[in-house]
């Protein structure tokens, strides 16, 4: 990394509070105002949060379920424990035709919501990024028509772009309701976005 990036880095506000409140990331806030705005999570839910490394949603997760909930954090790195008996996490590549039978088996019961962080290793090439961002998210949704129950929520990071509507389109067959937004946290020069479903039909 540069010199220059070290310096941004240092003067954003949510970089800082991360580490101040001791969150992993500072993704954290992004998905407490993705929460705020579209209400995804509620006391006693359990949540998927795929591309869970750091941490920094798991954390968030848990905090707005609270001890009646259960968070399973997963990735394709290990990814190192938090200090709560219902939050845990699982190495595993959410690619995988199986990943859906080996979620089921760690939860509870069927998830309340299915989140989504992750995000395609960034190539520079912008139209490739895209691709594959978009590709992550649907990953995700597959996983999503497996393990959620009826009437469950779904947000998910993907690259605006050319996919972005397509993927919307594909959620629309399976939720009620739609959205694309992008929380305050997220930097304005970044392409990230957010979409957000609730109602789930399967």
């Amino acid at each position: 990394m540069t010199r220059a990036w070290y310096l941004r880095r240092k003067k954003d506000r949510y970089y800082r509070d991360a580490k101040k409140e001791g969150y992993r990331s500072r993704a954290a806030y992004k998905l407490f105002q993705l929460n705020e705005k579209c209400n995804i999570l509620f006391g006693g839910d359990v949540v998927v949060d795929l591309g869970a490394a750091p941490g920094g949603w798991s954390q968030a997760a848990r905090e707005l379920v609270g001890p009646r909930g259960f968070v399973l954090g997963v990735d394709l790195v290990h990814v190192k424990p938090l200090p709560f008996e219902n939050v845990c996490f699982m190495k595993l590549d959410i690619r995988q035709a199986d990943a859906p039978t080996k979620i089921l088996a760690v939860l509870p019961r069927k998830a309340d919501v299915v989140l989504s962080d992750a995000s395609p290793n960034i190539s520079g090439v912008w139209s490739l990024d895209q691709t594959l961002s978009a590709e992550l998210v649907l990953c995700a949704v597959k996983i999503a028509r497996n393990v959620l129950r009826p009437g469950g929520r779904f947000a998910a990071k993907i690259f605006q772009g050319v996919d972005t509507q397509n993927v919307k389109k594909e959620l629309s067959k399976l939720f009620e309701y739609t959205k694309i937004t992008k929380p305050p946290a997220s930097r304005k020069r970044s392409a990230e976005t957010y979409l957000v479903a609730k109602d789930f039909i399967g």
